[in-house]
């Protein structure tokens, strides 16, 4: 399993792809959404997760952008961890 991770430099690039739908990349890969579902801005990000409902575009936006920078690696290499699932040993077969 590979984690694709972009410094926060990289800024999000936004295409409305629907009337109320805007989609966000960052350097080629999927980032997140907006839907206006006609009272709000609805934010996804790129595993579908809810980040919340916004007034305007720009808040939600904001919000999407904001996330993507808490989930960069830290500048000392630690990066964000696998879940402790896959950071356990594998089991051996029992004879």
């Amino acid at each position: 399993m590979s984690i694709t991770t972009f410094p926060p430099s990289d800024p999000l690039a936004w295409k409305q792809a629907d009337a109320d739908v805007h989609v966000a990349t960052r350097a080629g890969e999927f980032a997140g959404f907006v839907e206006f579902d006609g009272t709000a801005h609805l934010v996804r990000d790129n595993h579908g997760t809810e980040l919340g409902a916004f007034d305007s575009l720009d808040d939600a936006r904001s919000a999407l952008e904001r996330n993507h920078e808490v989930r960069t690696p830290r500048a000392h290499g630690r990066g964000s961890q696998l879940p402790i699932a896959f950071r356990r040993r594998p089991r051996r077969a029992r004879a």
